[in-house]
């Protein structure tokens, strides 16, 4: 599938299982980002000021739920994140080789 490139965008979600969009400026608390996902267009609201390269939940996460990027598993929420917060290291950690995580809600991955 040909993906095009659209001037102007704020963030970028690159895969349909993501629940987090990377940010491609800097953002301002009450800003609105708008994202394609699922083939709609979507739009969410920051509730903090959010530095560019970093990542905005786009759909709710709870404590110890996957955080996924890129339709990659990168980490776990350490807290309960909603719509439009920050998910950073303040709230998520990286699960892999983790032994001591099995069986506390997080999900194995064979393939990851």
């Amino acid at each position: 599938m040909e993906k095009a490139f659209q001037s102007g965008i704020s963030c970028i979600v690159m895969d349909d299982k993501d629940n987090v969009a990377t940010l491609l400026k800097d953002v301002k608390k009450g800003e609105a980002l708008t994202y394609t996902q699922k083939g709609e267009e979507m739009q969410i609201k920051l509730e903090a000021n959010i530095d560019f390269g970093h990542k905005v939940a786009i759909s709710p996460i709870t404590k110890g739920q996957e955080v996924i990027k890129y339709g990659e598993v990168i980490g776990a929420a350490t807290s309960d994140i909603g719509v439009g917060e920050h998910v950073h290291v303040h709230n998520i950690e990286g699960i892999r080789g983790r032994g001591d995580k099995k069986g506390e809600g997080v999900q194995e991955h064979a393939n990851v």
